[in-house]
């Protein structure tokens, strides 16, 4: 089911403009690349699907180069361990706190090594549950049971974990769901039809939700 909103005029703007997914390349050894065909099965999902006909393609960077800043929706993801520098620690708290977006999908094994990068980028700060009712879960399709569970990791439920700069949501945190999985290519996972399509129609939520919140 779609919802379907007023979309301000700001927006109206971002949706003739073309718009990038800019994947994170970090070190300490974990595979920040993998599930390589998600990224541009949910872009192509979103432009088949919705009025950003603009969306094109995935750019990988690192935190420190220079045009880090200029991308409004920052991706990470892997199954190991995730190690950011000092300066990428520094660059991520600012452009964070300047209008950035970071969604970092938990694929299974990058849980701990992540919730102890971001707690050196936000020290005073904690991830809170969002709840089925927050409207990142409504923001184009309608997901009454919130953030859908592609792959099972340790028998837990999915969870929606953000944390929050002057009341915007700056990090999306989606643990125990493996959005990235759902979104790749059908005979990677063998995955049921209807789970992928949740995986992405939530994919386009959280796109949109971070471009207009």
């Amino acid at each position: 089911m779609k919802i379907y909103v007023f979309i301000p005029i700001l927006f109206c703007s971002l949706l003739s403009q073309e718009f990038s997914i800019a994947r994170i390349q970090y070190g300490g050894g974990g595979d920040w690349y993998c599930d390589p065909s998600s990224l541009p099965n949910l872009l192509a999902y979103l432009k088949a699907n919705t009025s950003m006909s603009q969306a094109s393609k995935e750019v990988r960077i690192k935190l420190t180069d220079s045009n880090a800043k200029q991308f409004p929706y920052l991706y990470i993801t892997g199954h190991g361990n995730i190690r950011f520098s000092n300066n990428e620690i520094i660059a991520l708290r600012s452009i964070l706190s300047n209008g950035g977006f970071l969604h970092a999908d938990d694929n299974y094994g990058m849980d701990k090594s992540f919730r102890r990068e971001i707690k050196k980028v936000f020290p005073n700060k904690k991830f809170v549950e969002l709840p089925h009712s927050h409207p990142i879960f409504s923001s184009y399709y309608k997901l009454k049971n919130g953030l859908p569970k592609v792959h099972e990791h340790d028998n837990r439920p999915p969870q929606a974990l953000g944390i929050f700069e002057n009341n915007k949501l700056v990090v999306l945190y989606t643990y125990e769901s493996d959005l990235g999985d759902g979104w790749e290519d059908a005979t990677v996972h063998n995955d049921p039809p209807e789970i992928r399509d949740a995986a992405l129609k939530m994919g386009v939520n959280i796109i949109y939700y971070a471009l207009t919140q």
